[in-house]
């Protein structure tokens, strides 16, 4: 693992970078760069909120499932009806599944794109140098990156579902 340092600074970058034209030049990338990062924070927002939007979906889902499953509505459940609540169930898995990737692809775009500005800044603190301190996220005691455990949570859901649909069925 390289040292922070060894991969913070951009040595094609010096403090002679930074006279008159080039000055202005660095400090509209500067803009740019800040710019980006703001804006990859606010897609982590709305990342992190469509997963509480459906994370409370499903839980009350399984509340109401859960109660009114637990009355006497059980027997008269003919299997259609259940594999049909099964489909809707799993269709609305499935469609948190791809938000959840399509959010990660915009972000690893989005990243992309800050490394790059990294490149004309004397230091590359956010895609270089904190990815390193992260260790590249290869040990999850250092950090565990949270798009490995949230592509999870849909198909927990999933599973859940259709194991609540086969003891119903049988």
């Amino acid at each position: 693992m390289a040292e922070i340092s060894e991969v913070l600074w951009n040595k094609q970058v010096t403090a002679s970078d930074y006279t008159d034209a080039k000055a202005t030049y660095h400090a509209a990338v500067f803009e740019q760069y800040k710019l980006c990062v703001e804006m990859a924070d606010r897609v982590s927002a709305r990342r992190n909120l469509a997963n509480t939007f459906f994370l409370t979906l499903h839980s009350g889902l399984v509340a109401f499932l859960g109660a009114w499953l637990s009355q006497e509505h059980r027997g008269r459940l003919s299997v259609l009806l259940l594999l049909a609540g099964l489909l809707v169930l799993l269709a609305m898995c499935t469609a948190w599944w791809f938000t959840l990737r399509s959010y990660r692809q915009l972000n690893e775009g989005k990243f992309r794109v800050i490394g790059a500005l990294e490149e004309q800044l004397p230091a590359r603190a956010f895609r270089a140098g904190e990815w390193e301190a992260l260790h590249r996220g290869e040990d999850w005691r250092v950090y565990l990156p949270l798009t490995r455990v949230e592509r999870w949570v849909p198909v927990i859901f999933g599973a859940t579902y259709v194991l609540g649909f086969i003891g119903l069925a049988l």
